[in-house]
């Protein structure tokens, strides 16, 4: 039961105090949506490229399926070397602009929220009291930004290593699935579905080794590398809290994802209902907007249950 208590306690304390600061969540979600704005516009060029540089037309693309249509367009961009090019740069750029405009929000995010993490008190421990939880509310545009601008350097070196990190999965993915070439059996199929997999974990790993040293630098103020060795201490000595507290939100995030497809799904049949499908659009925008702003939620609740489990004893250099 004690090796329980301490998760549950520290997911509590986060989802308390990632509600009195409500304001970071929105602040994540609008940085997040600007984020993904961009990525798509060399989505959209590298398909246009696709189209323009071979004789596959953008409907015959669509209805060969992803299995078929990766190494299809893999193949095509291979085929010009400079529209691979030019897909590739745009593809670094954004990335690169990305994840210091990321960066920058994340160290604003993580000073406020491990500011109310150290001044509250045992308020996940009843009788629970609104307005104690209220009290712990420390967003301020003042404390965001400064927090931003002292950890932007060292979580940009930290975002620098997860871009490589990244470009090492997705190439080494990118290769595995265009070696295998178009799956013309059950057997291919499955060897693709398993790569899909392993990306899905990798990159999952990767993100959570990356939060966790971003809680390092700015809870012992340390630089990047230290931060690694710090990171490596924390979870040699609490590995399971860890695990608990990752499996927790993941299961609540693949909850959330699911019963965000179904709503998706009854809102595109209501969408065919003549004059009743006008309101389609809006509540479908709505439910975007919803099921963004409880990602955020829970991902930063997980944050502070991290962090709180981190300054407990974790990886403290102290």
């Amino acid at each position: 039961m004690a090796l329980f208590a301490s998760p549950k306690l520290a997911l509590k304390r986060g989802a308390l105090l990632t509600a009195a600061n409500w304001q970071v969540v929105v602040l994540q979600w609008v940085a997040d949506s600007v984020f993904t704005a961009l990525l798509a516009v060399p989505v959209v060029g590298g398909a246009a490229l696709v189209v323009l540089t071979s004789d596959l037309a953008p409907q015959d693309l669509f209805d060969q399926g992803l299995r078929r249509a990766v190494p299809a367009v893999a193949a095509a961009l291979l085929a010009h070397p400079i529209a691979l090019a030019a897909f590739l740069a745009a593809m670094l750029v954004v990335l690169l602009g990305g994840a210091l405009f990321m960066a920058f929000v994340k160290g604003g995010t993580i000073a406020v929220l491990a500011l109310a993490e150290g001044e509250a008190g045992p308020i996940e421990h009843p009788p629970l009291h609104l307005s104690a939880v209220g009290r712990t509310g420390r967003f301020r545009l003042e404390t965001a930004t400064a927090g931003a601008q002292r950890l932007f350097g060292r979580f940009a070196r930290l975002g620098v290593g997860l871009f490589v990190a990244y470009g090492l999965i997705g190439t080494a993915s990118l290769a595995t699935v265009v070696s295998l070439g178009t799956p013309d059996s059950a057997w291919d199929a499955a060897r693709i579905f398993a790569v899909t997999v392993a990306v899905i974990v990798a990159v999952t790993v990767v993100n959570l080794l990356y939060l966790l040293m971003q809680i390092a630098v700015a809870v012992d103020d340390c630089d990047a590398g230290t931060a690694v060795a710090r990171t490596t201490a924390f979870l040699v000595r609490r590995p399971c809290e860890v695990g608990i507290v990752f499996g927790v939100v993941s299961t609540l995030v693949a909850l959330g994802t699911a019963a965000s497809f179904l709503a998706t799904a009854a809102l595109g049949l209501i969408a065919f209902v003549p004059f009743v499908g006008l309101a389609a659009l809006p509540l479908q925008v709505g439910a975007w907007m919803v099921r963004g702003l409880v990602f955020q939620f829970l991902g930063l609740t997980a944050l502070v249950a991290y962090l709180r489990l981190y300054r407990e004893g974790g990886g403290t250099g102290a």
